[in-house]
């Protein structure tokens, strides 16, 4: 499954050049660690869904790049600060900013690029665009605490993990697709719609990050990890709701004690799979994407259409 990137290619160049110089700065470790993040930046997806979402309604504006640039500023420094919050050592199999600079400056740079990120919203009076966003940043550090309340006790309802992605993880999705409709329409009706476009896609995009746990394919991190970090996904929350008493009890002890053990960790594995938790989590997946679908339908019928359509097939048959 190939990015649509062939037609946002010139934006995508553009934008390119105006992220660099919104995050660069005069305080030389700031910037070194700047050109560091910026050289290993991932595949711009959400600033893709910023373009393709403004050129479905119209041709893009100067709001549009600083769209597109405030999104990827402040899901860099989300990132900066994960890695901190996770004590990761790697990041899209690079070390990340925490393992080269440690707590303090990682700390910093986040906080730089929120602030960066605010000054750009600001400078420009986009200020519906800056309430988009804070919005999801507001929603992304709930969804990380509620997460991390649950973990405690394992306890999950998949009514409650939705909660948690569509915060954690969808939440900026939702925001890059309704800061570009903005962008060039300032009409709240195309906004919304491309607002909740974006969230059932995000939450697609999750739940098939949940499935690389399972996977065999080389998905860029250890399979099992996700149980490693205690962190519970759909084809777990399933299983638990679904095998015995004592089978539960056994996925929970290891989960919760025996979590560095490849062998016990291997045996939650092979239980969720033989559980149905696998098929059950693919299952929800296509449903958010053919709800994400369903909304595209009522979107005018242009390229960029057809672009979303592959972008959110992307999101769902990646292999990494």
């Amino acid at each position: 499954m190939q990015l649509p990137t062939a037609l946002i290619g010139v934006e995508l160049e553009n934008f390119e050049e105006r992220f660099k110089k919104a995050v660069k700065s005069n305080t030389p470790l700031l910037d070194r660690i700047m050109r560091y993040i910026v050289k290993r930046k991932g595949k711009q997806l959400r600033p893709m869904f910023v373009f393709l979402s403004a050129k479905l309604f119209g041709p893009t504006t100067e709001a549009t790049y600083r769209a597109a640039s405030l999104v990827e500023i402040l899901h860099t420094g989300s990132l900066v600060h994960d890695d901190v919050v996770d004590d990761s050592y790697e990041r899209r199999g690079f070390f990340s900013t925490y393992a080269l600079w440690k707590n303090k400056a990682s700390v910093l740079v986040g906080d730089y690029l929120f602030a960066t990120g605010l000054l750009l919203s600001l400078e420009h009076g986009d200020y519906r665009m800056l309430k988009i966003m804070s919005d999801a940043i507001q929603k992304m550090a709930e969804g990380e605490l509620l997460q991390l309340e649950k973990a405690r006790s394992l306890n999950l309802e998949e009514s409650i993990y939705y909660d948690i992605i569509k915060n954690k993880t969808a939440s900026l999705l939702a925001s890059a697709c309704s800061a570009g409709a903005w962008s060039v329409t300032e009409n709240e009706e195309a906004t919304e719609k491309a607002r909740l476009f974006g969230e059932k896609t995000g939450i697609a995009f999750q739940i098939k990050d949940d499935l690389f746990d399972y996977a065999s394919e080389d998905v860029g991190k250890p399979t099992g990890n996700d149980i490693k970090e205690k962190k519970m996904t759909l084809p777990l929350i399933y299983t638990l709701n679904k095998v015995d008493k004592s089978t539960r009890q056994k996925i929970i002890t290891i989960v919760k004690n025996n979590n560095n053990d490849r062998a016990k960790v291997q045996w939650v594995l092979d239980t969720v799979k033989e559980a149905g938790g696998i098929s059950y989590a693919i299952e929800k997946m296509y449903t958010f994407k053919q709800e994400a679908l369903n909304i595209l339908d009522t979107c005018p019928d242009n390229e960029y259409k057809r672009g979303l359509i592959d972008l959110v097939n992307y999101v769902t048959e990646r292999k990494y």
